[in-house]
């Protein structure tokens, strides 16, 4: 079968049941005494549960059990059909996908992964119907997988012959002016927070924090992700410089482990747990039913700097990168800056700055003076440079935007949609994305010295000459206060973070592979290798980077220590306390290494 017939017949093809007969049970260990299963089923195996025992798991989960079909199911029977229609209309709105159960906000990544329906889904409610869920994959030796937003890039939230526990049902938020968590009473002062149900997205936390709630809540920049994977993979956002990661900010969650139970945990109720949960990867510790993260205090302003200046030349192009680089150094590495540039390679830098705590012109006067050395020179030309600030308050506010003529946020068109439902313009070519490479790195704050400004600024000129280079600066906690980078480091993930200013992204893809579209994998290979050269050159400069497990090349073989460094031990330990037999499994997640690339035979010692 060639690659795009692979990849029409796993987006339209839907999954079909097989075989009825109960799990007899689990299999025998390789010494005879570990309980740990070899293997999981899949439906054309005898040991899958029968339908008697699907009717008995609907049941458990007050009905809400579903057959799964692919997203493109529809367009396989009719093309012309209503089903297909409105698939084909929405596969760019990632509200749709991720209220889809078989929707990704990616559309799968070359030669790694495509969308695969799962056979059932449990529709979670509550902890009880996540327990029953999984207490049943357990029993059944099912493929688990686990799903609220929908956003790994990495295909964590989907798998064939899978059960699905879809927990976007579970989305309410409830802000509490003093919170203390379980077991802490008389040990922790009470503090301002906001506790998310693990469906909710972090535009529900937003609107309920910020917009109604005149405080801050540090989450994700794109606000369709779920609050819940993006704590547990670390979580940056745009005012990350100033206020840390969301995984710093959690003070407690509930989760239901492997053995079926539900468990509180925070710094007082097994601590270990609670440190694993921080940035330890999502989907590998068991089902998080809710999560209550600290808020803040809302600064006055948040601002914005952008525009584009494109160079006449190679030599102006690198000393234009050379010039912001230092700009950065000396204005904008602080607790105030975030966010990115593109360093492009048809000499152009993009500019897609945000601030927080600065007036308006507190915001243009920083900028300013690089504004006026880019105008004031005939090799390069400039657009829509702009910088400025609003009130805080207003930032996720989708009318107060529209009634200043904004543009910046696209509102769910569907009817009955949530009045504060919208996600940013910028975001909207990821969406339904199909991966072509993608790899990402961090960049320690010692490049920004002085004199190794000069290795820096040559090292992103010759990257941009291959692909488009990513400067995510929020990703990087170098120049943030204190108080974030200690809870950071209170967390599993890399302790590189610490120490760079940002996360190098360098990434391509293509439009979603839809039924009837033609896909040239010959294309989207060379785009794979221009990814990897450029990447080369980074690591001319640093040559052993840690890389943000969420948004990391899937092919990494050095994953452990990239992702979580000198953490990974004490993770594995804690994978082996809580989920000995393997029960969660995801791509590059702690204890993975111990199974198939698909999660379902466990490999020999």
């Amino acid at each position: 079968m060639n690659r795009r017939d692979l990849l029409k017949t796993a987006m339209i093809i839907p999954v079909l049941s097989g075989p009825t007969s109960h799990v007899t049970a689990i299999a025998a260990s390789r010494n005879g005494k570990d309980s740990r299963f070899k293997s999981r089923v899949h439906p054309s195996d005898p040991a899958w549960p029968s339908t008697a025992n699907w009717d008995m798991l609907k049941k458990d989960v007050g009905g809400n059990l579903i057959k799964v079909q692919p997203l493109f199911a529809g367009c396989a029977t009719d093309s012309k059909g209503v089903t297909c229609a409105e698939a084909l209309e929405n596969v760019r709105n990632p509200f749709y996908l991720g209220d889809q159960p078989a929707g990704t906000q990616v559309s799968g990544w070359l030669d790694a992964w495509l969308p695969a329906a799962s056979v059932y889904a449990v529709v979670a409610r509550n902890a009880a119907d996540v327990s029953a869920a999984v207490n049943f994959a357990r029993e059944n030796r099912l493929r688990i997988v686990v799903k609220g937003g929908g956003h790994s890039y990495q295909g964590t939230s989907n798998a064939p012959d899978s059960l699905l526990v879809w927990t976007r049902a579970m989305n309410a938020v409830t802000v509490h002016d003093a919170f203390v968590g379980k077991g802490c009473e008389g040990r922790q002062a009470p503090t301002p927070a906001v506790t998310v149900d693990a469906g909710a997205m972090w535009i529900d936390a937003y609107d309920a924090v910020t917009t109604r709630g005149g405080r801050y809540v540090q989450g994700g920049g794109c606000t369709t992700v779920g609050v819940a994977g993006l704590v547990q993979s670390g979580g940056f956002g745009s005012m990350s410089k100033g206020f840390g990661t969301a995984a710093a900010g959690l003070l407690e969650a509930d989760i239901v482990t492997a053995d079926g139970v539900v468990r509180t945990v925070n710094a007082c109720m097994n601590p270990d747990l609670f440190w694993a949960l921080k940035g330890g990867g999502g989907g590998s510790w068991g089902v998080v039913t809710r999560l209550t993260l600290r808020t803040h205090e809302l600064p006055e302003y948040f601002g914005y700097a952008g525009g584009e200046i494109k160079a006449e030349s190679d030599a102006a192009f690198r000393q234009l990168i050379a010039r912001f680089v230092a700009l950065y150094h000396d204005k904008l590495f602080n607790s105030h800056w975030g966010e990115s540039v593109k360093i492009k390679p048809e000499n152009t830098l993009e500019l897609s700055m945000v601030c927080q705590g600065l007036d308006n012109q507190q915001t243009a006067d920083v900028w300013q003076p690089f504004f006026d050395w880019v105008k004031s020179s005939t090799d390069y030309s400039a657009s829509d440079l702009d910088a400025g600030s609003g009130h805080a308050r207003t930032w996720w506010d989708v009318a107060a935007r529209k009634e200043r003529g904004s543009d910046a946020m696209i509102s769910d068109p569907r009817p009955g949609a949530p009045a504060f439902h919208a996600w940013w313009s910028g975001d909207k070519d990821q969406v339904s994305a199909f991966l072509h490479g993608y790899e990402s790195l961090w960049l320690p704050a010692a490049l920004l010295q002085q004199a190794e400004q000069e290795r820096l600024a040559g090292a992103l000129f010759a990257a941009s000459r291959h692909w488009e280079v990513e400067l995510h600066f929020n990703k990087g906690l170098a120049g943030a206060p204190a108080a974030a980078i200690a809870a950071a480091r209170d967390t599993a993930t890399n302790p590189e973070v610490l120490d760079a200013f940002a996360l190098a992204i360098i990434a391509n893809g293509g439009p979603p592979p839809l039924p009837g579209r033609p896909f040239d994998a010959s294309v989207a290979h060379r785009d794979a290798r221009a990814v990897d050269a450029a990447t080369a050159e980074l690591r001319k400069i640093v040559p052993d980077p840690g890389s943000y497990v969420s948004e990391s090349n899937f092919f990494n073989a050095s994953w452990q220590r990239a992702f979580w460094g000198g953490n990974y031990p004490k993770l594995r330990a804690v994978k082996t306390k809580y989920d000995p037999d393997g029960l969660f499994f995801v791509h590059h997640g702690v204890g993975s290494e111990e199974w198939s690339s698909d999660g379902f035979t466990r490999l020999a010692e």
